[in-house]
């Protein structure tokens, strides 16, 4: 895939003045063949196995981002669903095996490992639930291992015993990891309508379908988008501004691929997919709230917030599908508060709730993302905010998810800072009224009927 010269200079003026960058490398592996009944032998495999196939991984992603002249920010690896490698183990907790995992992701230098995972969205198998229960031990006694259960699906309809449980894990898991305000909850992510080809984390596994291995490439660009709609000015229709839109999405993709490209050859791998989703940092200038309030907000929550992001999401899938056959992932607009700089302030400043986020995932490419909850929030209402959003997923057929932070100790309006690209942001309210009846319910949510589910 050749760029034109003029792409070419298009580009590096991204890279040094908009903050273009490949987000990620993910390199999948399947573990399966790691599977067996003796735990510690499952651990040691799964090691040996990632340290075999990641080898290269950082050193080659740094030789092609110099090359190209490219950041790559991230190089990443996600394995398959621990849950299904561990089911044979002769053993309650799953804990060795993430230790190994993330073991495996220090000593190769690679800044996340994902795939400590169950699918559970029908029901929860032994295995499921053992590997759900190890969560809270299992971050708290790691750093760079992450972990995602999907809990519903538009055909399969919401576990709700398995939303009820999540409630109660993501509790524990802040408790065990107070002192950091809770981090271990940011590594842990809980969907609706999962998807097997997500190079970003904290949701990133190797699906079923996805053969023995591949590479997939991750971009973001919001600092990119926010100046092209910019440079337009505020006449301009809706329309135009869509169009430019997903002209800037194509030329970002086409690089995108062609990073990942070479990555996945000089590493053996086959290529798999590029994700084109605008996730932001805390860093000045790479915000996704900014691109909304380009587009005509006054602030990001106000009326109005959701049409704009779903004008947004829609152009940057259009842009970044007409430039590859290979998109996949998530591909769209990310909202976690806490990595937006402008959106925590505006969470800070009340014009953005949790109820207008809520509405917001109903046309973006995940969910609730990296919101600061107070510390004394219940389980069961976890549990309900978790319900809420896989509803939405359920029903408009998309992928949703929730990342919350319970901090313990904090009160709405305290600030929480995680560092790095996790940022942070403001303790947000949360309605407290209850819905602890309904969540002990359990059961399931029964799917949509096809064709009638609006």
């Amino acid at each position: 895939m050749a760029l034109s010269s003029e792409e070419i200079f298009e580009t590096i003026g991204m890279i040094h003045s908009q903050r273009l960058d490949i987000r990620t490398v993910t390199m999948g592996i399947d573990l399966h063949d790691c599977a067996g009944p003796d735990i510690r032998k499952v651990s040691r495999a799964a090691y040996d196995k990632i340290m075999r196939r990641a080898e290269g991984l950082v050193a080659t992603a740094e030789a092609v981002a110099a090359e190209y002249g490219i950041p790559i920010v991230n190089k990443r690896v996600a394995v398959s669903p621990i849950a299904r490698i561990a089911a044979a183990c002769e053993a309650s907790d799953y804990t060795p095996i993430a230790r190994e995992l993330d073991r495996a992701a220090r000593e190769l230098g690679i800044d996340f490992i994902g795939g400590f995972s169950a699918l559970v969205q029908k029901a929860m198998t032994p295995a499921g639930e053992i590997l759900i229960r190890s969560i809270p031990n299992s971050l708290a006694q790691t750093s760079r291992l992450c972990s995602s259960v999907n809990i519903g699906s538009t055909r399969a309809g919401i576990n709700m015993d398995a939303v009820a449980l999540m409630g109660q894990v993501i509790k524990e898991a802040a408790e065990l990891t107070a002192e950091s305000s809770g981090s271990a909850c940011a590594r842990l992510v809980v969907f609706c309508n999962s998807v097997e080809d997500n190079p970003f984390m904290a949701g990133a596994f190797l699906g079923e379908g996805e053969g023995d291995g591949a590479l997939s490439v991750g971009i973001s660009g919001p600092g990119t988008i926010r100046a092209a709609v910019q440079a337009l000015g505020r006449e301009l229709d809706l329309q135009s501004v869509a169009e430019e839109i997903k002209r800037v999405a194509f030329k970002i993709t086409r690089a995108g691929e062609l990073v990942g490209r070479k990555c996945a050859a000089r590493l053996g791998v086959p290529f798999n997919i590029v994700d084109l989703s605008l996730a932001p940092t805390p860093t000045p200038g790479d915000s996704v709230a900014d691109i909304l309030e380009a587009l005509g907000l006054d602030k990001v929550g106000s009326p109005g917030t959701t049409a704009a992001l779903a004008l947004l999401n829609d152009a940057v899938k259009r842009g970044g599908a007409m430039a590859t056959s290979h998109a996949g992932g998530l591909s769209g607009a990310f909202i976690p508060v806490s990595e937006d700089a402008t959106m925590a302030r505006r969470a800070a400043e009340g014009s953005l709730t949790i109820e207008k986020l809520e509405a917001m995932t109903a046309v973006c490419s995940v969910g609730l993302d990296m919101v600061v909850i107070p510390g004394e929030t219940s389980a069961e209402t976890i549990s309900g905010i978790i319900a809420d959003e896989a509803a939405i997923g359920m029903i408009n057929k998309k992928t949703t998810a929730v990342r919350v932070i319970p901090v313990p100790g904090k009160e709405v309006g305290d600030q929480v800072d995680f560092g790095g690209l996790l940022g942070g942001g403001p303790v947000m309210r949360v309605n407290q009224f209850s819905c602890a009846v309904l969540v002990r319910r359990g059961g399931r949510i029964p799917a949509p009927l096809q064709g009638l589910s609006n």
